[in-house]
């Protein structure tokens, strides 16, 4: 018996699976984002500086405060 067989029936995993993502429901744990947010990973050192998520928009929105004015997208 080969050794991925018997990798196989110990495990009872396939090497690879076919889902069907047209029967996915959303997360009913999952907590709804605000219409218009936006969801960022920060990678570890910046996690190491800012704790939570009220942290991290004290200091962009003064960043934010310090920059010249940005114009509205051109309506199409």
């Amino acid at each position: 018996m080969s050794i991925e067989r018997l990798l196989l029936e110990l495990d009872d995993l396939a090497p690879e699976y076919q889902f069907d993502y047209t029967k996915a429901k959303p997360n009913r744990f999952a907590r709804r984002q605000a219409d218009g947010s936006l969801v960022v990973v920060l990678e570890p050192d910046i996690a190491q500086v800012f704790h939570t998520p009220d942290e991290v928009k004290r200091v962009l929105r003064a960043l934010i405060a310090t920059m010249p004015p940005v114009p509205p997208p051109p309506e199409p």
